[in-house]
């Protein structure tokens, strides 16, 4: 999961303890999020950085539901489209499980286990985006973190 460390980074989550992963508005990102089940982990990922790169490990503390955001006219994610009775936008909530050494991009795009990974596919925009297990306990064990 991709966040601009200057918006809300691993840190934030840290001192926070949890939070609704709002302002997803990408279908497929937010069918990604939907099949997320409470308890999985995840990377998170400081995105748009100097440089970007794995500052974290994040756990799913309660799975999909609206993202409320979508119904705040206040909000930045306002969606005047999105029907409370059928709301088009989720969001899940993370906690924090563990700090990362940071692994930055150039670092994983050197990793062997991490050829084929959606996470460095050139043109890649989207915030939540599925790794295998095996890529991982890869980005895991690079910021020290053994799985």
């Amino acid at each position: 999961m991709k966040s601009e460390p200057d918006v809300f980074g691993y840190d934030d989550l840290v001192r926070v303890k949890r939070e609704g992963w709002d302002g997803v508005r990408n279908y497929q990102a937010r069918n990604f999020m939907r099949s997320m089940a409470k308890g999985d982990e995840v990377i998170f990922y400081h995105s748009n950085a100097t440089p970007p790169g794995a500052a974290g490990i994040a756990k799913i503390v309660k799975t999909a539901e609206p993202d409320p955001t979508q119904f705040d006219p206040a909000s930045k994610y306002y969606d005047p489209a999105s029907d409370p009775a059928d709301p088009r936008w989720d969001w899940v909530t993370l906690g924090p499980v563990k700090k990362l050494r940071f692994v930055p991009l150039d670092e994983l795009r050197s990793m062997p286990e991490l050829t084929e990974c959606r996470l460095l596919a050139r043109g890649n925009r989207l915030s939540v985006i599925p790794l295998t297990d095996d890529e991982f306990v890869a980005i895991a064990r690079a910021g020290g973190v053994s799985r």
